[in-house]
Order: structure tokens, then C-alpha cells, then sequence
């Protein structure tokens, strides 16, 4: 029986490591996926990795066997970004160390030099989008992207007809007002033009300078597509054509999505970079048995430490200016509502405020904090974590500005939910993109989601009544504008 060398023991220690690292990170991930409030597809792309890697790996021998991935260098990596997501307690940040693994195994198993060949960086840089990327693009440039997609359809439906006027995310056309909506932000989009043209990147490996350009590219087209899209649901909805209704609505997002990666698909045929087989191969660096030892053990009681550590994050909010919930609205008195466990220990972990009560037929929900990124998301994902059935129905600017949801509950039971997010300085907004790019610009201090909760069959007039009392006895006004 051969006895195990320092080096074997050494490599041991670091695969331990690093699989330690990696523990949290993939548990939280494949829960993304399989917790409805995410709503992640990312496991296909996680199928199309394997797939690749599949088919690299059967297409034949490796033309080179010498192996230049530099573990080491890649653990310290890892180990920094997992340390960082651990002590901020954000979990998308600490999964990113995973691309790093990714990276690594396809350097070790050699897919680079293989007849069909992959790319470490590329095949990495795919394993990003099995992340939850489209919330996160959502809420920190979903504004922004809204901006862009409505300012481009203006300017393409003002060259078609006459009577066209912008003002934001709002475009009227025909006397019909149209709003370009956080869902019509081309988030969606976006990433799967992304998604399209690294998959690309990864079997045809151009030149850095080349994937760039690519990556430039295709967000310029997806964009002009998305504000094609956007164009033709407004000429359909200034038409009398229910243009929102399905099939007809995603049959006009798969055309434009068409149209914006077909340029890649007939024309993107970049040269690949070279594998240079002969250079000469580095003299490794050889260290004492002692010190191989050592390092080895540093590796796996920091790993375990990292793993440990108590989150500190910064984006705590601190005191908040909520706003007090009234006694009665509409003749119906207050009811409170206690937290959840589960929600109370969040609220004490990352601060911030919420509230909750029942007046008659109304709930009313409302979460106040100084870090909107840490607390501040649409319903839409708190309903579909509780085994709602949830449908975007569109925002309204008529009063106060509110986006609508039709949730359907696990019994049938069927609710309208209207939320809009109000800054301190009076500041509101149906979108909860506007409110998270607006604070990232220094605008409201303290942000408040104020959720509006009735029963789906209620009488028309006497929700309009109840929103109109729950507006005016929180105090919100309207204002409206839209400059940063």
C-alpha cells in the first residue's frame, strides 16, 4: 500500500477548503431555484454548462496534458469574494466564488485543449447567469433601462404617427396613455441576449478584445429591441388590439428577441484565440515539506473560519421616519396585525420597520428603511414565497401612483394588490426600480412600501373609496417628477 505524500495531503486540504467554501453558496443557489419568490430559471443554464462540458470531454484526449490553472491564486480569490458576501451578508455575492470553481474544473479537466474545445473564462462567465441576475438587474437598473426603452420608443413611434407625447416612462399616443412598466424595462430580455452571446464566447473563444465588443454589441441590440417590442404593443393597444393578452404577447417578445440575436446567430464568427502548446512551462515553486504542511492547514482553518464568521452588513437601516398608521379608515377601525417570527427576525437583524393591519375589507402593509435594497422588493415576490399565483396587471398614475397585482391564493381565494413606494422628501413612485435608483442617487433618505390589499370581487367604487382614505390618512401627496 503506497503511503500518502505531502503534496497528496496538501491537494486534500485545498479541494476540502474549497469545497467548504463553496457549501453555503450552492445551498442558497439551488434554493433560488427551487423557491417560487425567486422565480430563477438558472438550473438550465447549469444543464447547458453540463451539457458543454459533456460534449468537450467526449469529443477526445486533451492535445496538451499539462495543466496551467493556478489553484492557489483561484482559492485566495475565492476565499475573498465568500469572505466579503459573509460579513455583508449578501448572497449573491458570496455565490459569485462559485464561477471562480467553475472556472477551475473546466482548467482541470482540459476542455481548453480538447477537439472541441471551451473556454475557462467564457463557461465561468455563463455560470453567472444560474444566479437570480434578473431581480438584481431589476431593482438597481430597472429605472434606468426604463428610461432608455421609452425614450428610444418615442423617438421610433414619433417617426410613424403625429400625435405622439413623452414625458418619463409615460408615452401617449392616440389619447392612449402607455407606460413603460418595470417588466418592460427589457431586464428579461437583456440577459438572455447575454446568456445567448457568452455561450457563444464559450465554444468559440475569440479574443478578449473580440468578447467585449461582442458583450457591447449585443446590449445595443437588445436594447433597440426592446424598445421595438414596446413600439408595437403601443401601435396594438392605440389599435383596440389585446395586445397583452397571451399568446400574443409573448409571441411579440420571442419575435423581437429574434430579431436581436439574429445578427449573432448568421454573423458573429470570431477567430479564436490561440492555445500557444509550446511555451515553455513555468518551473513550479518548490517548498520545504514543512511549509507545503502548513499552507495547507492555513487553507483549511481559514476556510472553516470564513465559513463561520458572524455577517456584519453595512446596508443596516438605521432609525426611520415611518409613517403612523391610522385608527380607523373609511369607518372600519384598525386591526393590527403581529409580525411573522420570521419577520421580526429580520427586521432586528437588518433594521428597518414594518407594519400591518386590517380595516374591514382592507389590509394594509407597510415596510419604512433607510436601505431599500436590504428590504424594499415588489410583492409580487413575498406572494409567490407564500404559494400565490401572482399577475402584473400594469401601473396606474391617476392620484397616487401605484403598480396592481392579482394574486391567487393555494384555496382560489383571489386578491387586487396595490403598492406604492414613498420617499420622506414626498417623492412617489409605482416602481420599486425608481425608488432604489433614486436613493442609490442620494433622493428621500427614508423609503416606504405602502401595500394596498382587497378582496378581488370588492365593489369597484368601494375600493377607490378606501384607497382614497388610506392615501389621505397616511399623508401621501404626489409628487411626481421625474429628474434625479
Amino acid at each position: 500500500m503506497k503511503h500518502l505524500t505531502t503534496d497528496t495531503l496538501v491537494w486534500c486540504a485545498i479541494a476540502i477548503a474549497s469545497a467548504i467554501l463553496a457549501a453555503q453558496p450552492l445551498q442558497w443557489l439551488v434554493r433560488s431555484w427551487l423557491s417560487p419568490a425567486y422565480g430563477s430559471y438558472g438550473y438550465v443554464y447549469i444543464l447547458l454548462i453540463l451539457g458543454l462540458a459533456g460534449m468537450s470531454l467526449l469529443s477526445g484526449r486533451p492535445k496538451d496534458a499539462r495543466s496551467q490553472i493556478p489553484a492557489i491564486v483561484l482559492l485566495l480569490l475565492a476565499a475573498s469574494i465568500r469572505l466579503l458576501g459573509q460579513v455583508l451578508a449578501v448572497n449573491i455575492l458570496s455565490a459569485l466564488a462559485l464561477a471562480l470553481d467553475v472556472f477551475a474544473l473546466v482548467g482541470l479537466l482540459q476542455l481548453r485543449r480538447r477537439p472541441f474545445a471551451l473556454s475557462p473564462f467564457w463557461m465561468a462567465a455563463l455560470f453567472l447567469f444560474s444566479l437570480p441576475t434578473e431581480i438584481v438587474l431589476q431593482r438597481t437598473l430597472g429605472f434606468p433601462l426604463q428610461m432608455v426603452s421609452a425614450e428610444l420608443s418615442c423617438h421610433l413611434l414619433g417617426t410613424l404617427f403625429s400625435n405622439v407625447a413623452c414625458d418619463g416612462v409615460r408615452i401617449t399616443m392616440e389619447q392612449r396613455d402607455i407606460l413603460v412598466d418595470l417588466p418592460c424595462s427589457g431586464a428579461s430580455g437583456l440577459l438572455l441576449s447575454l446568456a445567448f452571446v457568452v455561450t457563444q464566447n464559450a465554444v468559440m473563444r475569440p479574443k478578449w478584445y473580440a468578447g467585449g465588443l461582442s458583450l457591447l454589441a449585443v446590449i445595443g441590440c437588445a436594447t433597440l429591441g426592446n424598445s421595438l417590442r414596446i413600439s408595437i404593443l403601443a401601435i396594438g393597444l392605440a389599435h383596440d388590439l389585446d395586445v397583452m393578452a397571451e399568446p400574443w404577447h409573448s409571441f411579440i417578445g420571442l419575435a423581437t428577441l429574434g430579431l436581436t440575436l439574429a445578427p449573432f446567430a448568421l454573423f458573429y464568427r470570431p477567430r479564436s484565440a490561440r492555445v500557444r502548446e509550446n511555451r515553455p512551462q513555468a518551473k513550479p515553486i518548490v517548498l520545504p515539506k514543512p511549509f507545503k504542511a502548513l499552507t495547507g492547514i492555513v487553507f483549511l482553518i481559514g476556510s472553516i473560519a470564513i465559513a463561520s464568521l458572524k455577517a456584519n452588513p453595512v446596508d443596516v437601516s438605521g432609525n426611520v421616519v415611518a409613517p403612523s398608521l391610522p385608527t380607523q379608515i373609511h369607518g372600519h377601525l384598525a386591526q393590527h396585525v403581529p409580525l411573522t417570527a420570521m419577520e421580526s427576525h429580520y427586521f432586528e437583524a437588518y433594521g428597518g420597520q414594518a407594519q400591518k393591519a386590517q380595516f374591514g375589507p382592507l389590509g394594509l402593509n407597510v415596510v419604512s428603511t433607510r436601505a431599500p435594497l436590504r428590504h424594499l422588493h415588489a410583492p409580487e415576490i413575498c406572494l409567490r414565497g407564500l404559494g400565490y399565483k401572482v399577475r402584473f396587471l400594469g401601473t396606474r398614475h391617476d392620484g397616487v401612483p401605484s403598480a396592481y397585482y392579482r394574486a391567487t391564493g393555494p384555496d382560489g381565494d383571489q386578491w387586487l394588490v396595490a403598492v406604492s413606494y414613498v420617499s420622506q422628501n414626498g417623492h412617489v413612485s409605482p416602481s420599486v426600480g425608481e425608488a432604489i435608483w433614486r436613493w442609490l442617487n442620494g433622493a428621500g433618505g427614508t423609503w416606504s412600501s405602502v401595500q394596498r390589499i382587497t378582496p378581488w370581487d370588492l365593489d369597484t367604487a368601494l375600493r377607490a373609496r378606501l384607497d382614497a382614505a388610506t392615501i389621505a390618512a397616511l399623508d401621501i401627496h404626489t409628487n411626481k417628477g421625474t429628474d434625479i
